[in-house]
């Protein structure tokens, strides 16, 4: 056989031989794991001691994807021995696969809590991935956590996970759980009217047991102040943030003083709001002597200011 021959069956070996995506289970237990997404020499030198000296650190394969594995013949095994000038290397093929194992629900309750940090937090692992998982960190992003329609049902969610391997690469799992903790909710100890401020003393903090992440802001007693019902709330009924508004300062149709300031001049008139403003907001006002609709900005409870600049126009 001349060298050109030899050359062309050793590179036509080498590409088909080297194929990642040999697939098998039985075949799989037998081969070498690795950690990370590329396998290097300190691997070789666990499947064929005799690669030793080669640098621990050098990449020689990518490394496969779980469930996969790297196959490498006999005859690539021969071409790495003289690349890297070993003697005494095994005639047989090796293989890598990336180093796994099972799902544990100890470990994934760990990190749903680790991503929650809600105190005295309960949390039942209903049904979860079954298979076996790369070796690597479980991350359960918060984001990912389905909300209940309604949390005070004891039913479970769909919760789903990554688990981080091989430096940056993920691999998804999934689990239902049910989640509880004690929150603190706000329950109308009156019927309480759309429209008309709330009070302090019509609302009472209530500690129960239910699902601890809210799909939208979170109202506490102390944030109370200021609002109104955007419907009628009945006594006994929990409070959400959605049912809550900011009480308008300015309403539409409603008359309104207008202070027009120029520099220290002050100018004084009278005003109809054409939209609903709360504090500092800019709302179209209609001037009653000339019609003419202008924008100013909520100053107060039916108070509106408009800045004029040197030249007479309205700054806001």
């Amino acid at each position: 056989m001349t060298a050109r021959v030899l050359i062309l069956c050793c590179a036509a070996a080498l590409c088909c031989a080297a194929d990642p995506l040999l697939v098998g289970q039985t075949r799989s237990a037998s081969c070498v794991a690795v950690m990370g997404p590329e396998i290097l020499g300190a691997d070789l030198a666990r499947a064929i001691p005799a690669f030793r000296e080669v640098p621990p650190d050098l990449s020689i394969f990518p490394s496969p994807l779980p469930g996969a594995v790297r196959a490498i013949s006999a005859f690539e095994v021969q071409a790495l021995a003289a690349r890297f000038g070993v003697r005494d290397a095994t005639s047989s093929e090796i293989c890598f696969r990336i180093a796994t194992e099972p799902l544990t629900r100890a470990r994934v309750i760990e990190s749903m809590k680790d991503s929650l940090k809600i105190p005295d937090l309960q949390i039942e692992v209903v049904d979860m991935s079954n298979e076996t998982a790369p070796v690597g960190r479980i991350e359960f992003d918060r984001g990912n956590l389905r909300v209940p329609a309604t949390p005070t049902r004891d039913l479970p969610v769909m919760w789903r996970g990554d688990v981080i391997y091989a430096g940056d690469r993920r691999f998804s799992i999934w689990a239902k759980v049910k989640l509880t903790a004690p929150i603190t909710r706000l329950v109308a100890v009156e019927s309480l009217r759309a429209g008309v401020p709330i009070r302090a003393d019509q609302i009472r903090e209530q500690v129960t047991d239910a699902f601890p992440v809210s799909p939208g802001r979170e109202i506490t007693l102390s944030a109370i102040d200021g609002l109104v019902p955007v419907k009628a709330i009945a006594a006994g009924t929990e409070i959400q943030a959605a049912d809550l508004t900011r009480q308008t300062a300015v309403n539409r149709g409603d008359l309104v003083h207008v202070e027009v300031r120029k520099g220290a001049a002050r100018v004084a008139l009278t005003g109809r709001a054409e939209s609903n403003g709360q504090m500092g907001d800019l709302v179209p006002v209609r001037n009653m002597e000339s019609s003419r609709v202008f924008q100013a900005r909520v100053d107060g409870r039916d108070s509106v200011v408009v800045h004029l600049d040197g030249a007479g126009e309205i700054l806001q």
